[in-house]
């Protein structure tokens, strides 16, 4: 090989790497751009929430209660934006018609997308409890709990879930803590009240 043709062939060479590496740099930037431009906050309830939760602390009964819980659910099921809102509906929609494969989807997809937003984890823990795969439902309720510990459906749902995996103490507890928010939701039923508790 000439010197000529040596010297063409490490410039082609140096020129296929820095394209490269600009390449890379501008895939690594608009990688982050993406990121950064993911998911919003969740809304903010906590205020809304809190009313709601003295309403029906002074329900004098299940009926008057009702649509309190309801406004409850809707301030839970209010998604981050567009995109979050229509996976959440389809794949409560999904469930609904024990379509549980399609409704994983998409609430696997909202959670990939909203990580901070509680009610993914909690529909995906209500397919999963309807499948009676407790253990998975209760790794879900956990980490909705986390990020929304006042959420007394993921409180009720965690105590049913403790009820299937023969943990009745714990659901107990969950239960009481539900309770204690709403004292009007259904699952109240199976509350065993100790002497001494705070409801």
């Amino acid at each position: 090989m000439s010197h000529h043709i040596w010297q063409l062939t490490r410039w082609t060479c140096g020129l296929i790497v820095s394209v490269m590496k600009t390449a890379l740099l501008f895939g690594m930037i608009s990688t982050a751009s993406i990121v950064q431009a993911d998911c919003p906050a969740s809304p903010e309830i906590a205020d809304d929430q809190a009313l709601l939760f003295t309403q029906a602390q002074q329900a004098q009964s299940e009926a008057e209660a009702r649509p309190i819980s309801q406004e409850l659910w809707r301030l839970w099921a209010r998604a981050p934006d567009d995109q979050a809102q229509a996976l959440l509906d389809r794949g409560m929609a999904a469930r609904g018609s024990f379509d549980f494969v399609s409704a994983n989807e998409a609430f696997d997809r909202l959670i990939a997308y909203c990580p901070n937003y509680a009610e993914g984890y909690n529909q995906r823990a209500f397919v999963s409890f309807l499948r009676q795969d407790y253990a998975a439902a209760l790794v879900d309720l956990n980490e909705a709990i986390d990020r929304s510990p006042y959420h007394v459906a993921a409180l009720a749902g965690k105590a049913l879930t403790l009820f299937g995996l023969d943990r009745p103490e714990e659901a107990q507890q969950a239960l009481r803590k539900a309770v204690g928010l709403n004292p009007w939701i259904s699952e109240r039923r199976l509350l065993t009240v100790p002497n001494r508790v705070d409801l």
